[in-house]
């Protein structure tokens, strides 16, 4: 039988609220109650406000390393010649075992560019000209939260990064992780790796009007991922990052073999980026004397090929 708040007596008046009347109802519930009951019906799905963790002075000693969650807009999609018109950073500890501890720094900016921000930009960020006008990025409070981090996250690092070193010299030398490509979340349920499904079907829901916002979230999203049991995926992709990975370059493959290559999921490089200009994959380091073998049975049919190979880690991923 379907439950039903008691909202009106049984001759279906609302209850009056003159005197020597209750305000409320005799049978309202608590946040908490309402919330089991709506679940119960099996008809409610509830998402919860996100709330940004506070930061902590003191953070606690059992999670000795250092994370740090990035999230740029920018006014294009090519960092050689577009710029940051956003950052956003949350750093926090870390242990080994990749339990997430506190929340150690926060930073968030604007940044005006040499140039009017494009109007499609505008559509998708919120951000506009006036919003930037005189905001500059800090680099010594940006330095501050990023330096001591071991490991900068990003949800697609592969745009993030470019950028970010183009910017700042403080993203040198640093390890990099993405949570869009390092994490198996078709395996945890989800059905999408968009930022803003992640979220929900994690069970929030959040006003993300900055950069920062986003760095927040995408932390709870880490640390939780949905109440699906096993390690978490901040511990995946953790894990994932101190994995060593193999990029293979099919250099003079026969034109041919072009889609073949494409619906393995090679992608194609003209050489500007200094990469050899061919098609090329990235393979986990034990994937590699398969994927050798594949080009040379069935793309170079010749046993002896041997394409480059640049071997990467983390400090190395999702350059350019």
């Amino acid at each position: 039988m379907t439950q039903q708040f008691d909202l009106f007596d049984a001759n279906g008046a609302a209850p009056a609220k003159g005197k020597g009347s209750p305000n409320h109802s005799p049978a309202a519930l608590s946040e908490d109650d309402m919330v089991r009951q709506l679940h119960e019906t099996g008809r409610y799905r509830i998402l919860r406000k996100l709330e940004p963790r506070l930061v902590i002075t003191a953070a606690r000693p059992e999670f000795p390393l250092k994370g740090v969650i990035i999230d740029t807009e920018t006014t294009g999609l090519n960092h050689r010649k577009n710029e940051i018109i956003e950052i956003g950073a949350v750093a926090f500890t870390f242990d080994e075992a990749g339990n997430i501890g506190d929340v150690i720094g926060v930073y968030s900016a604007l940044q005006q560019p040499s140039i009017p921000i494009p109007k499609e930009i505008t559509r998708l960020t919120g951000i506009t000209d006036d919003m930037v006008a005189d905001q500059m990025i800090d680099p010594y409070e940006l330095r501050a939260v990023v330096e001591p981090a071991d490991l900068v996250i990003a949800h697609n690092a592969g745009f993030d990064r470019p950028f970010c070193e183009t910017f700042s010299t403080i993203f040198a030398g640093k390890a990099w992780a993405c949570s869009v490509s390092e994490i198996d979340w078709a395996s945890r349920g989800f059905e999408g790796t968009k930022l803003g499904y992640l979220i929900g079907q994690a069970g929030y829901f959040h006003e993300g009007h900055r950069a920062v916002d986003d760095c927040f979230a995408l932390l709870e999203v880490l640390a939780e991922g949905g109440g699906v049991s096993g390690p978490t995926p901040f511990a995946e992709l953790y894990e994932a990052s101190q994995r060593s990975r193999a990029r293979i370059f099919a250099e003079n493959s026969p034109y041919d073999m072009k889609d073949q290559l494409k619906a393995r999921g090679y992608r194609w490089s003209d050489g500007s980026d200094g990469r050899p200009r061919s098609w090329w994959i990235e393979v986990a380091e034990d994937a590699l004397d398969d994927e050798l073998r594949y080009l040379r049975t069935h793309v170079y049919r010749f046993d002896d090929a041997d394409p480059p190979i640049k071997r990467l880690t983390a400090f190395d991923r999702f350059r350019y």
